[in-house]
């Protein structure tokens, strides 16, 4: 359990590209307790997220590159029973927010096993894996992350402006999705998971998440415009620009050579639109909150 190989696993610093998920939920939360900021991040990014990478990683027992790991070593035993207490170890952290907190925490923990375990593997079905991990990774952790930051309980499935971002955030995580398979194509027909990139082809991948990514920008725009301020539409706008401006020129690349849809541009992608994202709710979560405004006061 304590081998170097099981905590590379983890995938730790992968967690990163969950980012704009929480700061979202952070930025329309509008009772944010301190303590319950640090435990949700913790619990979330330290934890959770790592378990499911690593009890993937056990199942799938990859010999080529995986996201956050280019050269996974082999996996053991002791991997598994890492992923297990780390779960345990989120569970006890969501307990100390709220029981309904530390509940999502298991139902996610749930679901990303079932992507995975060979029971169930979800990861074989191309549809059913791509909405499952668009809806868990997107708007179940949304409103999981918001149930804990502010202390609410279920009802918050009920309220529209919690559900509508959560949503959002799965629709650009439906887009992106099969963009993180591309390079695995090899990897997954040898296992006999017949994932949507797969099914979709390399091109088909470009174009379904052009198409995709196009959709969910506008349901940004939308919401902004409706629920917001017109502003934050436009600077949404500009903060993906740089996002679209790679995958246009790496497009261009892997039309003319097949061989670059690799897994190197797969993650600057996944980088570059962590951090555009994340960059953009800082600053809608410090404009809308006018947390700055506040500390000028003082």
């Amino acid at each position: 359990m304590f081998q170097k190989s099981s905590w590379l696993h983890l995938r730790i610093p992968f967690s990163f590209f969950l980012l704009p998920v929480f700061l979202f939920g952070l930025s329309i939360s509008p009772n944010i307790k301190e303590s319950n900021l640090v435990i949700v991040f913790i619990s979330l990014h330290f934890f959770l997220y790592p378990a499911s990478n690593g009890y993937n990683s056990y199942f799938d027992k990859d010999e080529k590159s995986i996201g956050g790991l280019k050269n996974p070593p082999k996996v053991s035993l002791g991997l598994y029973y890492l992923a297990l207490v780390f779960d345990i170890i989120a569970i006890l952290l969501g307990l100390s927010i709220s029981w309904p907190f530390a509940i999502m925490l298991f139902v996610y923990g749930l679901v990303s096993k079932a992507y995975s375990h060979p029971l169930i593997r979800l990861k074989k079905y191309p549809f059913a894996s791509w909405f499952v991990a668009g809806l868990f990774q997107g708007a179940f952790t949304l409103v999981m992350t918001y149930m804990g930051l502010n202390g609410f309980g279920f009802n918050v499935f009920l309220w529209p402006q919690v559900i509508i971002p959560a949503l959002l955030s799965s629709l650009i995580l439906w887009g992106s999705y099969p963009m993180t398979q591309i390079y695995q194509h090899e990897e997954d027909a040898k296992r006999g998971d017949n994932t949507l990139s797969l099914k979709l082809g390399i091109k088909g991948t470009f174009y379904f998440t052009a198409v995709a990514f196009t959709v969910a920008v506008a349901g940004f725009v939308f919401y902004f415009m409706e629920y917001q301020q017109v502003k934050y539409a436009w600077v949404f706008i500009g903060s993906m620009s740089p996002v679209v401006l790679y995958f246009a020129i790496w497009y261009l690349e892997v039309y003319q050579d097949s061989t670059k849809a690799d897994y190197k541009h797969t993650m600057w992608l996944n980088m570059i639109s962590a951090v555009c994202l994340s960059v953009f709710f800082i600053y809608f979560f410090i404009d809308s909150t006018q947390i700055l405004q506040a500390v000028k006061a003082f």
